[in-house]
């Protein structure tokens, strides 16, 4: 059992729909601007994974990784 104290970690995934991940967690929509993505208030982010939007705006597998990492580095340690 977890102490009330300890969070559980977020694990962002290129399978994430984008939409969710804005509505979820509002802290990751600043690293996908960061990253050239838009999708707040893109309509094909209720459709689109994290990957998918990613790849329409011309990132690599390499990019959408990085950009995943940072994503997660920021959800986990926010206050």
């Amino acid at each position: 059992m977890k102490e009330n104290d300890e969070k559980e970690e977020i694990k962002i995934s290129k399978d994430f729909n984008m939409g969710e991940l804005v509505y979820k967690y509002p802290a990751a929509e600043e690293v996908l601007l960061d990253y050239g993505l838009h999708c707040a208030g893109c309509f094909a982010n209720s459709f689109d994974t994290v990957e998918a939007g990613a790849k329409i705006h011309g990132m690599t597998d390499a990019e959408i990784d990085e950009m995943l990492e940072r994503v997660n580095e920021v959800l986990n340690f926010q206050e």
